[in-house]
């Protein structure tokens, strides 16, 4: 017991350098199937990897379309979304229900009992279930989009998914547990431990914001295993029982949106795990883990585009009978322009999540930055549609569902919807996280013919053989950045069809765009080498542009795909084009902005900050925190609180 304790007793102290090393050891290095967006980043627009759509197998698409139907049916008579908010919890007879239903094994083989939709569908689901209430929505993505399923179904034994996916498909709850009060997407510094002890292992540590884990029946957990004898150690994944000895929920958590969420803090002290529960070998749990969220980022946005939904619903009704300065409020072109961003984001959104998830479906795309791009581009313009729903409803928009309903109006909780949207943007990855997990992926060409020239601890015979790579590399891929079939007006015409607009116009701006974007990033190479992974601003702002122009040929493809199916065809190249114009838009202000910034003087006035020299600015307020510390400590040992976990049975 004393060796567990000691080995977890501290977070590890490590380097920025060896923080960084995890996390490159821990991706997944090679390229096996051709990827769109890996394209794009590198100035090569590959539609033919995207278009035609790719459809869905029929059987596949009835069955999802059946399962649909039974949920709509469950949500409409079974959910009170309104009352979920009021009493901050998911009553127990609704996740019985969900359960009965078979939600829990949307993503489940049929064979364990589940009902084996498509990625596809099991996004539509999602979106659906979020509209009723964002919680359940929330509930059901953990537990299959990044809970126990997903990494059993990849990585699991035979024995493990015999043992454990039947359970998973149809009664038992899971969570999946990384995150500890002082590590975030810092996974080197992870503090939990799993320590062999015979056959076993024996878990301690503390684990944070366990979405799932109030009421979880298994989870999966990310520990430290010590290096020894045998065991070559590292990071590992194991699936543990809920219910084990040891295990304390120590507090349900709360939170400014997704108020029934059960999320809380977990402690483990001494807790037994045996061998067989090991997902994987010792040391690949951080690999699991990101594997798993190659496709598992796809549920988030897939509940963004459920929400830009609502909110165009809510826009469209309120913008005709709100009246000002004697016409409705949506024929206004201040309010107006609120309303077009929203119907042109919707659409472009959707067909992002879609578009990837019939790729995922399909395995014959990697779409490990698609994923990433989606879950990165819908948190962020989910956010942005909500934030203009509020505006447009005004005071209303303010003004929670309740006080509405009180006062005689509609309970339309779009300040509600504002809340929940927030955690979207750190979900799974903050903004900022993305941001630098994309950018690692987009420049990953680059470092493999000229990562040793970069790297400070490389000989200089290995600077010399990379350098000679490096330029055989380059003389054939630079020249093919100067021209493309973007500047040839009569590229990509089958998507200008007569009596629509033209978005080929469109598409051979992507493809120049993405031939600039290249560029950009060669020649922020060049100047700043070494120093690239610090220049975060820049690399944002190259992952932004990617997304938009991944958004932008979906869109288009998206389009085209309706208008040949005859469904809305005319009226989705509208939206396309619209959204477009704007994504343009923002694509030039990031072009600018990558080289006319104000990166270095915000560097400047941070270390002021950080020294006290504008400590004076704080004066004339009163702090409201509360006393105590900024970090909770999470010293390994038993627990001194009550067990708030709970079963839903």
């Amino acid at each position: 017991m004393t060796a567990a304790h000691d080995t977890a007793r501290a977070t590890p102290k490590v380097s920025e350098r060896e923080a960084r090393q995890v996390a490159e050891d821990a991706r997944e290095r090679d390229w096996h199937k051709p990827s769109f967006a890996k394209e794009l980043f590198l100035g090569r627009f590959r539609l033919d990897l995207i278009h035609p759509h790719p459809l869905p197998d029929p059987e596949d698409a009835r069955r999802g379309e059946e399962f649909l139907a039974r949920l709509r049916d469950f949500c409409e008579t079974s959910v009170d979304g309104a009352l979920i908010e009021r009493e901050a919890r998911i009553p127990d007879e609704v996740v019985a229900g969900l359960k009965e239903l078979g939600a829990l094994g949307m993503k489940i083989d049929r064979r364990y009992g589940g009902l084996g939709l498509t990625q596809v569908h099991y996004n539509k689901a999602l979106a659906l279930a979020g509209s009723a209430s964002p919680a359940i929505a929330a509930l059901l993505s953990a537990h299959q989009s990044i809970g126990v399923p997903q990494p059993l179904k990849t990585f699991g034994s035979q024995e493990q998914k015999d043992a454990f996916l039947p359970r998973l498909a149809r009664t038992d709850v899971s969570a999946f547990l990384l995150t500890e009060p002082d590590v975030g997407s810092d996974p080197a510094r992870l503090a939990a431990s799993a320590v062999p002890d015979g056959t076993d292992y024996l878990l301690d540590g503390v684990k944070l914001w366990t979405t799932n884990g109030v009421i979880a029946d298994l989870l999966v957990v990310m520990a430290r295993v010590p290096k020894s004898e045998g065991h070559p150690g590292g990071i590992t994944a194991f699936v543990v029982e809920a219910d084990a000895p040891g295990i304390t929920v120590e507090n349900r958590n709360a939170f400014m949106g997704l108020r029934g969420i059960e999320n809380g803090v977990t402690r483990f002290h001494q807790v037994r795990v045996p061998a067989a529960n090991r997902v994987g070998p010792e040391g690949a749990g951080l690999k699991i883990a990101l594997t798993t969220l190659n496709t598992g980022r796809l549920s988030l946005p897939a509940m963004c585009v459920g929400s830009g939904k609502w909110c165009l619903k809510i826009a469209r009704e309120w913008s005709a009978v709100r009246e000002q300065w004697g016409r409705p409020v949506a024929r206004h072109e201040a309010v107006g322009a609120k309303i077009s961003f929203i119907a042109a984001t919707t659409f472009a959104l959707e067909a992002v999540v879609d578009l990837s998830s019939q790729l995922a479906d399909e395995d014959r795309n990697d779409i490990r930055i698609e994923a990433a791009l989606a879950k990165l581009y819908g948190s962020e313009m989910g956010w942005l549609m909500a934030d203009e729903l509020v505006q447009i409803r005004g005071g209303r928009g303010y003004e929670t569902a309740d006080s509405l309903a009180a006062r005689g109006e509609r309970a339309v909780p779009a300040e509600q919807m504002l809340r929940d949207m927030r955690i979207n943007r750190i979900f799974e990855g903050s903004t900022e996280i993305m941001h630098l997990l994309i950018a690692r992926e987009a420049v990953d060409a680059h470092l493999k013919v000229a990562g040793d020239i970069i790297d400070p601890d490389k000989p200089l015979s290995a600077k010399a053989r990379a350098g000679a790579e490096a330029a055989g590399f380059y003389a054939r891929w630079l020249p093919k950045l100067a021209t493309g079939s973007g500047q040839l007006p009569g590229t990509y015409r089958e998507f200008a069809p007569s009596g629509h607009p033209d978005l080929a116009t469109h598409l051979r701006y992507v493809e120049r765009a993405s031939r600039k974007l290249a560029r950009s990033t060669f020649y922020a190479m060049s100047r700043w080498r070494g120093r690239m992974e610090t220049k975060q601003g820049f690399l944002g702002r190259i992952v932004d542009i990617g997304a938009e122009l991944f958004a932008m040929s979906a869109a288009c493809v998206r389009a085209e795909h309706l208008r040949a199916g005859g469904d809305h065809g005319r009226e989705a190249y509208q939206l396309a084009d619209a959204f477009c114009h704007q994504s343009r838009v923002r694509i030039e202000a990031l072009f600018t902005r990558l080289w006319s910034n104000t990166d270095d003087l915000d560097r400047r006035v941070v270390d002021g900050v950080l020294s006290g020299t504008y400590d004076w600015l704080e004066r004339g307020i009163i702090d409201p925190s509360g006393e105590g510390p900024w970090i909770a400590d999470a010293t390994p040992g038993p627990s001194a609180g009550e067990n708030v976990h709970r079963t839903v049975r």
